[in-house]
């Protein structure tokens, strides 16, 4: 069997890779291809794992550029699959729901947002893509005939303890874990899903700090540019790390979808703050029912300040989260081994 597996965030490589490598160790031609964003590259190079990437450049901003460069993969991807004639196509792009459909190829779509809060992506993948596969409480909008559900998130694909043990070295020279450390990510809410959506500003980032600071150490992990006074604060970590620094800070705060998941299937507090809260379900589900992370919409910074005093004042503020985790985590399955049988059998 040969698999093209498109990776084209960060988060996508994390998702993938216990599959990548399950695949490979039984002798399955798995070719890996990507597109430029943020540290995708650097965690394919850090890992060693063998790729292409399809797009070098960073894309500009603005629609019809975004058109342009959707258009410009195609024909790339057209192209490497007439040289490798892959069995199946997987992976979270509409690109792969589109070619699929013109080669007569199955298409695995992934996806943990809700197809209503994605609607350009939806309208693609949807009725082109051969299977959707989410979780059980996400919508696949028009297209349920086609969705692959399953009790599980993309994080515990790799953040499932049968793939991630934390590692204290791996963070012992960056955190004095003596002290309290909290993590706080800006992403850069540029995509095309992003646009009008709104996240922590310079001047929420400041009174965030000015909050935490008196009570432990700052990190923070940034898609977009830095200001020059949030520099010092900058994370000094691998890509590959990141995680191990999750589960060991005291407090996750940020505007990332995906980092906020991670940190809460990693029983760290989180507190997600932006314009997509109450639309995601599986971010509500991790809220509502396992209570491992609340969203703050970005309308509302003095109750993203008062929710961090909050949680600042929690005695044993890890001992329970590690306890919600733990319940979390009996009624949800190991996603890698559930996406290895899937693409397999």
């Amino acid at each position: 069997m040969t698999v093209l597996v498109y990776l084209g965030h960060p988060a996508h490589f994390h998702l993938f890779k216990e599959t990548i490598k399950s695949l490979q160790s039984k002798s399955h031609q798995v070719i890996i291809l990507i597109k430029s964003k943020d540290v995708l590259e650097k965690l394919l190079i850090d890992s060693k794992l063998p790729y292409i990437n399809i797009a070098p450049k960073l894309k500009k901003a603005g629609k019809l550029a975004l058109y342009f460069s959707l258009l410009k993969r195609i024909i790339v991807l057209t192209k490497i699959i007439i040289k490798y004639k892959p069995t199946k196509l997987v992976g979270s792009v509409a690109e792969f729901a589109i070619l699929g459909k013109v080669f007569k190829i199955p298409s695995y779509v992934f996806f943990e947002d809700d197809f209503e809060a994605v609607p350009k992506f939806a309208k693609i993948a949807g009725p082109l893509a051969t299977y959707l596969v989410c979780p059980n409480c996400c919508s696949a909008w028009k297209w349920e005939d086609k969705k692959i559900g399953y009790n599980s998130y993309h994080e515990l694909a790799y953040l499932h303890p049968n793939h991630f043990t934390p590692d204290e070295s791996k963070v012992n020279k960056i955190f004095d874990l003596n002290k309290r450390n909290f993590i706080l990510r800006f992403a850069q809410l540029t995509a095309y899903h992003d646009v009008g959506k709104t996240g922590i500003t310079t001047e929420i980032a400041q009174k965030l700090i000015d909050t935490l600071l008196p009570y432990g150490n700052i990190y923070i992990t940034s898609e977009r540019p830095l200001e020059s006074q949030f520099e010092k604060y900058r994370i000094q970590i691998s890509p590959l790390d990141i995680h191990h620094a999750l589960y060991f800070a005291d407090m996750y705060i940020g505007d990332s979808q995906t980092m906020t998941a991670e940190a809460a299937v990693l029983g760290t507090p989180a507190i997600r703050f932006n314009d997509f809260v109450g639309e995601l379900s599986y971010l509500e589900e991790l809220e509502h029912t396992f209570h491992l992370t609340y969203g703050i919409r970005a309308s509302e910074p003095e109750s993203l300040i008062n929710k961090t005093k909050e949680l600042l004042q929690i005695n044993d503020l890890k001992k329970e989260w590690e306890h919600r985790k733990e319940k979390m985590l009996t009624k949800t399955i190991d996603f890698a081994q559930f996406m290895i049988t899937l693409i397999e059998k």
